[in-house]
């Protein structure tokens, strides 16, 4: 079974940007591992055969037209951007890589 220790949820969470308290790493860690338990369990269903199911109810959706709109609201939309640069947000960066 797959365990996530305090150390490797702290590092989802950097990834993630979040701050986590000690004691938050501490209550999440062995939440997190019965999650990936579960999904352990799964994995383990014989799904051979088996067709996807998209609704568990057999009912086709009703799907609406593709209607061109008006997008140019670009000023409207940025204006509470805490930062804009050409018509797009800036945001920070959050990808690490593995050294």
């Amino acid at each position: 079974m797959s365990t996530m220790d305090k150390e490797t949820v702290a590092k989802v969470a950097r990834l993630s940007a979040l701050e986590m308290s000690d004691e938050e790493l501490n209550t999440l860690a062995p939440q997190l591992s019965n999650i990936l338990g579960f999904i352990e369990q799964l994995s383990e269903v014989d799904t051979n055969g088996i067709e996807p199911l998209a609704n568990v109810v057999d009912i086709d959706l009703k799907l609406r037209e593709d209607e061109i709109t008006d997008g140019a609201c670009v000023d409207k939309v940025l204006a509470n951007a805490p930062e804009e640069t050409q018509g797009f947000f800036v945001v920070p960066k959050v990808v690490e890589q593995e050294s």
